[in-house]
């Protein structure tokens, strides 16, 4: 018999293991996935959200008492790709008001530069 040291955890299932393995990357994945389907208004911000939400409370009433190893694998996934897709909006809130911020400071100085020159 050949010892590894590896430990099987009770109640979990090849599909299960598999998952828990990667949850974390194709969550991540999901995520990219649906936040540039929203950046390129392929699905509309406030639908993500709603989707997003109700993901995660359905995640959070039921998805550790899911009986099946697979099942609450993917109930994780399911929850941490939507919590990660509610950052995308926020995100490019901050960008655009960074990208605006930035444009009143060029036009700031391109006024001081206009009305500095000489006659």
């Amino acid at each position: 018999m050949i010892d590894d040291g590896a430990l099987i955890e009770h109640r979990s299932s090849r599909t299960g293991r598999w998952l828990r393995e990667r949850r974390l990357r194709i969550a991540l994945w999901i995520a990219v996935t649906e936040g540039i389907l929203i950046v390129l208004h392929v699905i509309s911000v406030p639908i993500a959200i709603v989707v997003a939400v109700a993901v995660i409370v359905l995640y959070f009433s039921a998805g550790n008492r899911l009986a099946s190893d697979t099942a609450s694998q993917i109930a994780w996934i399911a929850g941490v790709s939507q919590a990660l897709v509610m950052l995308v909006p926020v995100f490019l809130v901050i960008l655009w008001s960074v990208a605006l911020i930035v444009v009143v400071i060029l036009a700031l100085v391109a006024l001081v530069v206009l009305f500095s020159g000489r006659r």
